[in-house]
């Protein structure tokens, strides 16, 4: 089930399916932000990725002495959330272990997924509850898609990705999804021009940012979306270098693993541990101009 909620600039849907984000518009504006799953380039608008962020070696991992199978972004994009709290301004969204999940992951937890619209903003808030009786290893991270052109007779290559602050950074390359080696990408920059060939090595993933904001711009027109992940590790950008049209920017929690990781769950990069009766939060931030 779709659900839609709006105020007096923006409007946004929500499919119960994964809690997935679905449209962003502003109101009396028939542009739509959001990518719209073409299944011709990517199936998907906006995952989430939970319990695990990117690819597992061989897709395995393991808790104690037991092995466990999961592909690649972890389950909770393909579970049907439960809507506990709709307001005018808010939807918040429910997922919980069950006796099937145990199977794939084998603590007990509950997942609260909530967006608030206020004003032009979107937050996009992230809930993780230990309700187990043991430590928990976890990853979570955010994967909206954006329409890159946003306009008819526009390009990829009339935008950029404008960082907060000047940055220099090297991407981690991935081969066959895990992490291999890292090459320079910004020297003291903080404009990243796209094109198609940007993606050909797949996703670009970043570490150790200084900002906190990134903003996806162009030169055709005033149109604008700000993406906020204060608190974040890691950024990933990613399209398809196929002419897909569209733009991925996605704060994680977590990263995939790489050929030499270890198989424990808790030895993986970037995994979040916490007790029985924590919770984890962290949200992101849209900004439709």
């Amino acid at each position: 089930m779709i659900s839609k909620i709006k105020n007096n600039i923006l409007e946004i849907q929500v499919n119960d399916n994964g809690a997935e984000l679905s449209s962003i518009k502003r109101v009396g504006d028939s542009c739509e932000y959001l990518w719209q799953a073409d299944p011709a380039f990517w199936a998907r608008k906006a995952p989430v990725l939970f319990p695990i962020v990117g690819k597992l070696l061989n897709n395995k991992y393991t808790v104690g002495k037991k092995e466990y199978i999961m592909t690649q972004h972890g389950f909770a994009r393909d579970m049907d959330f439960k809507l506990v709290s709709q307001t005018p301004d808010s939807l918040s969204y429910e997922l919980e272990n069950s006796l099937d999940l145990l199977k794939k992951y084998p603590f007990s937890f509950k997942l609260i997924i909530t967006y608030t619209i206020k004003g032009n903003e979107l937050t996009m808030s992230y809930d993780v509850c230990n309700t187990d009786v043991a430590r928990m290893w976890f990853s979570i991270g955010s994967h909206p898609g954006f329409n890159c052109p946003l306009l008819p007779g526009e390009r990829m290559e009339d935008y950029s990705i404008v960082f907060e602050k000047k940055e220099t950074l090297n991407r981690t390359i991935l081969e066959n999804g895990l992490l291999t080696s890292e090459e320079p990408l910004l020297n003291n920059q903080n404009v990243l021009p796209l094109s198609q060939n940007l993606f050909e090595r797949d996703v670009i993933i970043l570490k150790g940012l200084k900002s906190q904001y990134v903003i996806l711009k162009n030169s055709k027109n005033k149109k604008q979306v700000k993406i906020d992940f204060k608190g974040f590790p890691y950024l990933g950008i990613w399209s398809k270098p196929s002419g897909a049209p569209f733009v991925c920017i996605e704060p994680w929690f977590g990263i995939a693993s790489s050929k030499t990781s270890k198989p424990a769950l808790k030895d993986k990069e970037g995994i979040i541990s916490f007790l029985p009766g924590d919770v984890f939060h962290c949200q992101v931030k849209i900004t439709i101009d």
